[in-house]
């Protein structure tokens, strides 16, 4: 189990003299800059957040071009100029997720509270009163942050699979911030973690949405482009005897937020991982169209695709 990381405690005087060195100095002065942001009004917050979103828009040339392509694939029903304008929606919704991390990490709870509603926590709690284990299924977006702390106002608590990010410094901000969310941080990898812990009856949340070309991987359409997709989900539903309730977060156009949860996704698990990540996919792309500039679109989504598809990335030039 990973401790949490409190900046304010001896722990975290241990975590500012491990990472004291130059490299790190950038990603301090941005946590000092988070931690002052939360004195701000939301509105303030947020707008500040769009800003640095443009200027990341204006300077990050290879993502900004990653990100038009994905939409490109993914919106073909757009025209060049509407993609272009959903592209630059993106990095300032990339943008307002930074300030919504200081959100996260040192707002009070009641002020969380304030600013979000969810929806659906039956599903989770009728679940679990059945003898039913729960993965909550979700995506990636980038009012992800923000919004978990407060589920655990309305279900019990649950776990939370990550990955760690190359800056560790960063890690540790957004593992505390997770921490104050579930109960238990787990790596991706951990699988055995993952399905011991479903099988206590403690709620994972995972989410297989992004890239992945390991061993349990297939090649599924999304958004009718085919793309290398995690199946990882039937196997731990298996092992955990669980349901997959789907579970999404969004940033409403009055300010709020919102928290999803549906209904379990029916005849999951059953023997076929590709069909059951197909329903998965159907119902995420639902959900992203509901909020398309919030979906995390600098991700190489289709990389590594076999012949004759080739690689999208090729030839971003044309996207800068």
């Amino acid at each position: 189990m990973i401790r949490e990381r409190n900046f304010m405690t001896k722990t975290g005087e241990r975590i500012f003299r491990q990472y004291w060195q130059l490299k790190y100095w950038p990603t301090w002065i941005g946590i000092g800059f988070l931690r002052f942001s939360c004195f701000l009004s939301l509105r303030l917050q947020i707008c500040l957040g769009k800003a640095i979103g443009r200027l990341a828009h204006s300077v990050a040339t290879e993502r900004r071009a990653i990100s038009r392509r994905n939409i490109e694939l993914c919106f073909p029903e757009l025209s060049a100029k509407r993609r272009n304008k959903l592209a630059l929606e993106h990095f300032e919704a990339l943008g307002a997720s930074l300030m919504e991390l200081g959100l996260a990490r040192w707002s009070s709870i009641e002020k969380l509270r304030s600013i979000t509603e969810v929806t659906g926590a039956q599903h989770v709690n009728t679940a679990l009163k059945q003898g039913k284990n729960v993965i909550l299924l979700s995506a990636h977006f980038t009012t992800l942050e923000i919004c978990t702390r407060v589920l655990r106002d309305h279900i019990p608590p649950f776990d939370i699979v990550y990955r760690p990010l190359r800056n560790e410094l960063l890690t540790h901000l957004i593992l505390s911030s997770r921490k104050l969310s579930g109960r238990m941080l787990i790596q991706k990898n951990d699988i055995k973690k993952m399905v011991r812990n479903l099988r206590t009856g403690t709620p994972v949340w995972y989410a297989p949405d992004q890239a992945y070309q390991a061993k349990h991987s297939a090649l599924i359409p999304f958004f009718r482009v085919p793309a290398r997709t995690n199946i990882a989900t039937t196997t731990l539903a298996n092992l955990g005897k669980a349901v997959a309730i789907p579970y999404f977060t969004r940033r409403l156009k009055n300010g709020r937020y919102r928290v999803e949860l549906l209904p379990p996704i029916q005849g999951l698990p059953s023997n076929d991982p590709v069909k059951d990540t197909e329903k998965y996919l159907e119902i995420l792309e639902e959900h992203i169209r509901k909020c398309p500039e919030q979906y995390y679109w600098v991700h190489r989504r289709f990389k590594g695709l076999p012949e004759p598809l080739g690689d999208v990335y090729a030839d971003l030039d044309s996207l800068k």
